[in-house]
């Protein structure tokens, strides 16, 4: 896949002779360039795979597991496995901070193409039409077949009583509010499906950005954010707080990552890192976020989001491939290559499970969701093999052979 940095960085190295002393260096250059590209891969990979993993074990820990509190009240102190491996998942219970680490990177790989080249030139203007074909051939493939997949796994789970209270409607007028994005406006998420709320965001992201890249020409990616910000605060008051969800009391937190990815473009020539205290506001924002989660999920999904934010703008710095070496890495950057598939598809998959093994009744031990985990991700894997990998070379197929900037 052709990484827009790199393609800049070759792009202005100078053509020199082979006897030139500098034209040994040249080949070194694009290395590097390839090395720290690789490791911005690795970090974003890997934050997709960790987001991935967090959100659908917490939906786990929900559909078949009692919870912490009445496993507290039932087992209490005593020692046995189970007991051990239950309480070491009480951190999965703020594993919905999944969300606003995938609206951040959301953010952040939208606009990096688009920063990259207004910082080579400012004159630069966005093909929108060719922007909304390639997130159409991305996202409605996947989206549809995981829709039909839904259907098909609920359908099952329906006729399984009890039924699970995790299932919705799966008629026509709930696939069509889906299919288009409107759960969250105008119905529910369909069917078990609860997780395609971040789905209607992410595709009403995309149809504004457009407007943001303009304001971002026009006022600077700082003043874009703090305006955002404005409206985000004015629209949790009016929205937000009536169960309403449009992408306006979410548009901070993937604001944040299209600043970030113009902040790195702007300064990318000067090759400054940033300075290691940033984790530590990090930690700090995201423990935050873990408290605040106590009074409401939607206050934690904000102060979550400049935490990963912080992070994900230190961690860039360490761009390298030698970052991607450890096992731990590696692991979740090959998650994140269907990470997408993995969140689309493991709620109903989870709620089959649940109603052919329990009843869809929840139980006092933890080991069968670890075991739900262990169905969900191969088949999430086939599903990306399938689907989201096709849908991803169709997108390809319509990327511009040349991207030129266009006179503003």
């Amino acid at each position: 896949m052709s990484d827009p940095a790199l393609d800049a960085a070759g792009s202005s190295l100078p053509h020199l002779p082979p006897s030139s002393p500098r034209a040994a260096r040249v080949p070194r250059a694009q290395d590097e360039a390839r090395a720290a590209s690789a490791g911005k891969e690795h970090v974003i990979d890997a934050m997709r795979g960790f987001a991935a993993l967090l959100v659908a074990y917490f939906h786990c820990r929900q559909i078949e597991w009692v919870g912490m509190q009445a496993f507290h009240q039932s087992v209490g102190h005593s020692f046995s496995l189970n007991k051990l491996a239950a309480y070491l998942t009480f951190p999965i219970a703020w594993g919905s901070a999944g969300v606003p680490i995938f609206f951040v990177i959301s953010g952040y790989c939208i606009h990096r193409s688009g920063a990259l080249r207004l910082a080579a030139n400012p004159a630069y203007r966005l093909d929108v039409g060719n922007f909304w074909v390639r997130r159409f051939a991305r996202i409605y493939p996947v989206l549809l077949a995981a829709l039909l997949l839904t259907f098909a796994l609920d359908w099952v789970s329906l006729q399984l009583p009890p039924v699970s209270h995790k299932i919705r409607e799966i008629g026509l007028q709930a696939f069509l509010v889906n299919l288009f994005s409107l759960q969250g406006v105008a119905g529910k998420t369909y069917g078990s499906n609860g997780a395609l709320w971040t789905l209607s965001l992410e595709v009403q992201f995309y149809a504004i950005y457009p407007l943001l890249f303009a304001l971002r020409r026009r006022i600077g990616m700082t003043n874009v954010l703090a305006l955002v910000a404005v409206v985000n605060v004015v629209s949790a008051y009016v929205l937000e707080r009536h169960d309403i969800q449009f992408f306006t009391s979410y548009w901070f937190s993937w604001t944040l990552g299209a600043w970030i990815a113009d902040a790195k473009a702007s300064g990318a020539q000067q090759n400054k890192r940033s300075p290691v205290w940033l984790y530590a506001l990090a930690a700090g924002f995201i423990a935050l976020g873990c408290a605040a989660f106590h009074f409401g999920q939607y206050g934690a999904f904000q102060f979550w989001a400049i935490g990963f934010a912080f992070y994900l703008y230190r961690a860039l710095d360490r761009g390298n491939a030698t970052q991607g070496n450890a096992w731990g890495t590696r692991v979740l950057s090959r998650l994140g290559d269907f990470s997408f598939s993995l969140y689309l598809i493991h709620l109903p998959i989870f709620v089959l499970l649940s109603s052919l093994l329990f009843r869809s009744s929840l139980q006092m031990t933890i080991w069968p969701s670890f075991g739900y985990m262990l169905v969900a991700i191969p088949v999430a894997y086939v599903f990306y093999r399938l689907v989201e990998l096709p849908a991803m070379k169709w997108s390809a197929s319509f990327k511009p052979k040349k991207a030129t900037g266009k006179p503003a």
